[in-house]
């Protein structure tokens, strides 16, 4: 733009240069006079008077314009992994008003720099955009230990010393609670039976759930009236498992619900809750992750949200929860209420967009529903070789419910865990896309743990999106292998596989419990996932499961930024470092893309930039 064209037309007819007036410079005998080749003035009416207000007014707008073009804040002298199309990575970066204002060299964007830029010099540091976990259910971890710390526990022995603890302090008849820690994940991989639990609180009534499965003592079987004439009557799925006599062994699979379990404890007050969010939020941003996916959540939970997004420093995408149990027309009804919650709009700190429900249980407590049978197994306490898991929603109503949701402009999803549960899950996709087609809603399937070859090419020709959580091989892989073997666990979590099909998966955590990303259950530090990912190493072995299923170190970042960011239809708005885009970055330690892979899991972040604002700096 020519200066003369931004000054006022008066102005502009008698062709005034203000040049020597914006610039100082020297025009004539001084450098104040003023230079003109036609036109006179006549100070007496008032004219030039007139003509130096407008230029003032002029020259300001020029100044203010200016300083808006200005960048808040520049990094420099860094190497920024952009995580764009073509995986560029540049030294600097410049950011105005919360959004990326160019990424670049550091001479293209230095001169976007002001006065006023904050200049942050990275001094060689790599950074990548702030990252995002799938699967979190943060309300519930944030709250597991606010009343009491729970210790971390490896053995039977360890639970029932926390349970004797737990019974000394207790009155009698008062209920002792433990829940998620996974069989799978103790040493001894098994329940504590009934009788150690009996000899643990011999007054008391415990219950040691694991998810919707749980091994109790006999008081609780007696308070919560389960014995050997007892039956499922209520319609929902659920097995109790015996012995040989017929009376119940203390285990009842995907029942817990069944245990009539009362609290004399005090029930947190909303600001308990906005307090541990707070202090949750925090340790996620340490740990270099700014948004989040809330799977599952409730109303409670959504209203403490809703009354917080202000004081949020991760971003929070949430899926609704539905009760698949319930009947057809309660969860029509809970899924409109869904769709015109005012938080349906677009808001990039908080936005519900869509619904989950359970498909069946978990591989953690031996109840996720397999193509084939999971086996008889002491570490899973299964004694009927036919038995295959459990299934929670039959076909129909499965399918009833996505497709309502899909209807209703939601993003449907699934806690599917085994094969059969997968398989199920895209049968009723298929079945939907008949009718409806499904692509741009990006279905989803949450875990989808076990799948096949043929699941895999279907669910890429549907535009279907996995949510899947790579900590899970590293921790349970060696127990998987001991019980199914590795022919079945060719598919399993099988990323190679996935990357190559051009199937849209996201890495993420499930935690559950805890404040802190690697004793968290489950452990939510994202460079443990990455480095599963690129190594396939399960804990207590030295073999890794299926290694031709690793993916390279730019695809295991993209599990956690720019393809989760797709699963959440924002990979417009953040997932990779681009103009535009919301200024969340993360400042690294050391290379993810070149430092030695075993380093890969120590990853430390220096710092965690939110929408431009620091809200993390490592001390």
């Amino acid at each position: 733009m020519k200066l003369q064209d931004t000054l006022p037309k008066a102005m502009a007819r008698r062709r005034i240069w203000a040049a020597p007036v914006l610039w100082g410079e020297k025009c004539g005998r001084s450098a104040d006079a003023w230079v003109y080749t036609s036109g006179v003035w006549n100070v007496k009416t008032g004219v030039l008077a007139s003509m130096l207000v407008r230029l003032s007014v002029a020259l300001g707008m020029i100044g203010g314009a200016l300083l808006a073009q200005q960048a808040d804040l520049v990094v420099h002298r860094g190497k920024i992994v952009t995580v764009d199309k073509g995986f560029r990575i540049v030294e600097a970066m410049a950011v105005r008003g919360g959004r990326i204002l160019a990424v670049g060299s550091r001479a293209e964007v230095e001169r976007l720099a002001g006065p006023r830029t904050e200049r942050v010099d990275l001094a060689g540091k790599t950074v990548l955009p702030g990252l995002i976990d799938s699967h979190v259910h943060a309300g519930a971890a944030a709250m597991y230990e606010w009343e009491r710390p729970v210790p971390d526990m490896e053995t039977v022995a360890d639970v029932l010393k926390y349970i004797r603890g737990r019974a000394a302090a207790a009155k009698p008849g008062e209920w002792i609670t433990l829940s998620q820690v996974f069989i799978t994940r103790l040493k001894d991989q098994r329940f504590p039976t009934r009788a150690e639990l009996d000899a643990a609180a011999p007054r008391n009534p415990v219950s040691f759930a694991t998810g919707p499965d749980a091994s109790v003592n006999s008081m609780a079987l007696k308070l919560s009236g389960i014995d050997r004439n007892f039956r499922i009557t209520d319609g929902q799925p659920g097995r109790i498992e015996r012995d040989v006599k017929g009376e119940p062994t203390g285990i009842l699979r995907s029942c817990s619900r069944l245990i009539k379990i009362t609290t004399s404890g005090r029930r947190p007050t909303p600001e308990d809750k906005r307090r541990q969010i707070k202090a949750l939020f925090a340790d996620y941003n340490s740990a270099g992750i700014t948004s989040i996916s809330e799977r599952d959540l409730n109303d409670d939970w959504v209203t403490v949200y809703r009354g917080m997004k202000d004081e949020l420093t991760c971003r929070v995408y949430i899926t609704y929860s539905l009760d698949a149990q319930a009947p057809m027309d309660k969860i029509t009804a809970r899924i409109q209420a869904a769709a015109r919650d005012p938080l349906r709009r677009y808001d990039s700190m908080l936005w519900l967009r869509g619904v989950k429900v359970y498909a069946d249980g978990g591989m953690l407590t031996g109840s996720a529903y397999m193509l084939q049978p999971w086996g008889v197994s002491q570490v899973y306490s299964i004694t009927d070789p036919s038995y295959r898991g459990m299934r929670f929603i039959e076909p129909d109503k499965l399918y009833q419910i996505l497709k309502t949701a899909i209807q209703h402009d939601l993003q449907p999803t699934a806690h599917s865990v085994g094969d059969g549960a997968v398989t199920e899950m895209v049968d009723a996709y298929e079945r939907v896309n008949r009718e409806l087609p499904v692509r741009a809603a990006r279905p989803s399937i949450s875990h989808s743990n076990f799948m096949t070859a043929d699941a895999i090419r279907r669910i890429k020709e549907m535009g279907v999106v996995l949510d899947l959580q790579p900590v899970w091989l590293w921790l349970d892989g060696a127990t998987l292998r001991k019980q199914f073997g590795d022919a079945r666990l060719t598919y399993f979590q099988p990323y190679r596989s996935l990357f190559d099909a051009g199937v849209m998966a996201g890495g993420g955590s499930d935690h559950m419990q805890k404040i802190g990303s690697l004793r968290s259950i489950n452990p939510y530090n994202p460079w443990l996932g990455m480095w599963t990912t690129l190594t396939r190493q399960s804990r207590w072995t030295d073999q890794p499961m299926h290694p031709e299923q690793r993916i390279t170190r730019q695809e295991a970042v993209k599990l956690y930024t720019i393809n989760n960011a797709y699963l959440t239809f924002t990979e417009q708005e953040k997932g990779s470092l681009e103009k535009g885009k919301l200024a969340d970055f993360i400042v690294l330690d050391r290379d993810v893309l070149t430092c030695p892979v075993e380093q890969v899991k120590d990853i430390q972040v220096e710092q965690t930039y939110l929408g431009g604002k620091r809200v993390y700096q490592r001390r």
